[in-house]
């Protein structure tokens, strides 16, 4: 059959018509054409890509299979004090280090690899893996596997180094204690830096590397840690080295810091605590045999240096140098299981606890009382084995630590003798004061400090808590309190009357009572506590930042020295309640005693009222150099465990001893 016009196909023999372009096929054609070029213009522009753009990052990236940088840890600055003591110092080690890039590839053969370093470095095996896991991210960082390890483990793997491939043996520095447990919670400690801690990391800072973690460790890392140095090593492509280490960068060793503590003070404070807790347990008063723990802190009163911090109980920091394992920590009371059955030894009590103060508070309602002229110096008031509040309609009885005490007291011998029942009165007469005059009590707390951090420059501090109306109101809702909020978000008589004894809800640090008793000595400036006293730099040691300047709080000089008179008499006079414990000291002290009360539940399920021991003052009384603030936990009346802890810090801060102490009668 002849072909018709317009056909470009030939003819089928078996068709009655050509075949034709239909539009159909026409569209198949130019979609598969268009799909082809769009596959072909990818394919273009990612080797265009990788030729062009990214193929000098390719580049170095052989080379770095070839010739790997590897950072060199520079140790950290030493910790010393104030009279350039070592209280922490680097101790060189050998570290075992993985890199997990070089490892053998299969996943048989890496197993045998790791297992057979951990029969050698005794490291499970199931914690280099999740150590690197935890580093899946960068496999250019090694994953330091072991420190310490011993001189025959050494020799083992460098004689069988081909053995195991991505494995170095490497120099590593940890901290060392030449104290020992001294000042634990204060000083803090060194471990690798987290990857949350990374992800806010300053510059410079890398996984791998280790940072302070807490206290002065952390406070000064900046000042501590000093900056990495580099070096290059040739590998083969299995990361086995070839050749030897070529120094391009030396490392810069970190700062020394000189504290304002005192090593032999400090060690004073320690012993002194514990000589108060077992005094305490040795005691016949109730409760004393739970006396398991408590702090002492010792100020410079006229410029709020720190020379000693002591907490109890506590731990080892040496636990944290080397390869920190969860049963070292648990062993120390460092983890979440074993933290509440040994009473928490991580907690720096100076800072981190709130107590109730007791009877130490009182010289706060003195001078609050002074300044608002509810009373003057001498005028007295009765001091009862009890009192009942003219504003309390449940008539609920405030009773006196001594019930059989009655006789007339000016302010003076009110402190000395610490009568509840004459403080009740100011309490009450605070309590009374007009609604637009606002909390006179609380405001002049405030101004001692009270109710707010100290502002010590490591950190880590509770500002307590300073109970006001307000705060009643916010803290018991229907929501927190559904049984009692009407009832208990109201400000009651006896809400004054114990603030005024340093009862009930007012919770404070025993940094902040220092503080407060600094202030009292030093005719009225509030200090601001601080641990660092200089950093050692090139040059010579420069003062950084320079000791913060004391407030000058606006108070009556005449309301100081007769508040002073009261702890001096508190100390010296037969009524005072620790004349029996610094009456013989050769240095005039002068100081108040303190028992607060807490419900606290032992251990056996069954919640009872624990006396908390305190106190605190300073010496010389007329010209004071040095504040010290004891509490022991449910240590008892203050006189019986917190005065004699404190006069052993007295006593090697002055060299000197007390004579044999007599009855003591206190609160």
């Amino acid at each position: 059959m002849a072909s018709r016009a317009g056909t470009f196909l030939p003819p089928s023999p078996n068709r009655d018509e050509p075949w034709r372009v239909t539009p159909q096929l026409a569209l198949r054609v130019a979609l598969l054409g268009s799909l082809a070029l769009v596959v072909f213009a990818a394919l273009f522009l990612r080797l265009w890509a990788l030729e062009i753009l990214s193929g000098q990052q390719y580049l170095r990236v052989a080379q770095n299979n070839q010739l790997r940088k590897i950072r060199i840890e520079a140790p950290r600055g030493a910790i010393l004090d104030r009279n350039g003591r070592r209280i922490v110092d680097n101790r060189v080690t050998t570290a075992a280090q993985l890199w997990p890039a070089d490892l053998p590839k299969t996943w048989p053969a890496e197993r045998r690899e790791l297992r057979a370093l951990s029969r050698i470095l005794q490291v499970p095996v199931g914690q280099i893996l999740a150590e690197m896991k935890r580093r899946a991210g960068d496999p250019l960082t090694p994953v330091t596997v072991k420190t310490g390890i011993k001189e025959a483990q050494v020799r083992y793997l460098y004689e069988h180094k081909e053995d195991f491939p991505g494995l170095r043996i490497a120099n590593s520095f940890v901290r060392s204690y030449p104290h020992g447990l001294l000042a634990a919670q204060l000083l803090g400690y060194v471990t690798e830096i987290s990857p949350q801690q990374l992800r806010h990391a300053s510059k410079g800072i890398r996984a791998g590397d280790k940072i302070g973690q807490a206290g002065v460790e952390s406070a000064f890392d900046g000042y501590l840690r000093g900056l990495p140095g580099r070096q290059t090593l040739r590998v083969n492509s299995l990361g086995v080295p070839h050749g030897e280490f070529k120094p391009t960068l030396n490392p810069r060793p970190g700062s020394p810091i000189r504290l304002t503590i005192d090593v032999n003070l400090q060690r004073a404070a320690e012993d002194a605590l514990q000589y108060g807790i077992q005094t305490a347990r040795n005691s016949e008063c109730v409760g004393c045999w739970n006396a398991n723990g408590g702090a002492v802190v010792a100020l410079d009163p006229n410029d709020g240096s720190v020379l000693a911090m002591a907490s109890s109980p506590t731990f080892n920091p040496a636990v944290y140098s080397g390869r920190v394992t969860t049963k070292k920590l648990a062993a120390q009371g460092l983890t979440k299981r074993t933290a509440e059955q040994r009473n928490y030894p991580a907690l720096n009590r100076a800072l981190q606890v709130g107590y109730p103060p007791g009877s130490t508070f009182k010289p706060v309602t003195a001078l609050a009382a002074l300044e608002e002229h509810l009373i003057t110096p001498y005028s007295t008031l009765p001091c009862t084995g009890v009192y009942y509040s003219p504003y309390d309609r449940s008539h609920q009885p405030f009773k006196n630590w001594d019930p059989y005490v009655s006789q007339q007291m000016n302010l003076p011998t009110a402190i000395a003798a610490s009568c509840d029942t004459y403080f009740y009165q100011l309490g009450d007469n605070f309590y009374s004061r007009p609604t637009e005059e606002g909390h006179p009590l609380q405001l002049w707390a405030s101004r001692f400090g009270f109710g707010q951090r100290a502002g010590l420059d490591v950190g880590g501090e509770t500002g307590g808590l300073l109970p006001t109306p307000e705060w009643r109101v916010r803290t018991f809702t229907k929501k927190t309190d559904p049984c009692c909020w009407r009832v208990d978000s109201l400000w009651k008589p006896g809400d004054s009357i114990q603030l005024a004894i340093g009862q009930k809800d007012l919770l404070v640090t025993p940094l902040q009572m220092a503080r407060f008793y600094a202030l009292i000595a030093n005719g009225g400036k509030l200090v601001t506590p601080h641990l660092l006293l200089s950093v050692d730099q090139p040059g010579g040691a420069a003062p950084h930042p320079a000791a913060p300047q004391p407030q000058r709080i606006d108070i009556d000089p005449n309301a100081l020295a007769v508040v002073r008179e009261g702890l001096l008499w508190a100390t010296h006079e037969s009524f005072g309640t620790s004349s029996a414990v610094f009456g013989s000291f050769p240095v005039s002290i002068s100081g108040k005693t303190g028992t607060a009360e807490k419900v606290l539940d032992p251990g056996d399920g069954v919640p009872r009222t624990f006396d908390q021991s305190w106190w605190c003052g300073y010496g010389p009384s007329d010209a004071a150099r040095l504040v010290v603030c004891a509490v022991i936990e449910n240590g008892g009346h203050g006189g019986t465990a917190a005065a004699p802890a404190a006069l052993k810090v007295f006593e090697q801060y002055f060299h000197k001893e007390a004579s044999v102490q007599g009855a003591i009668h206190s609160d």
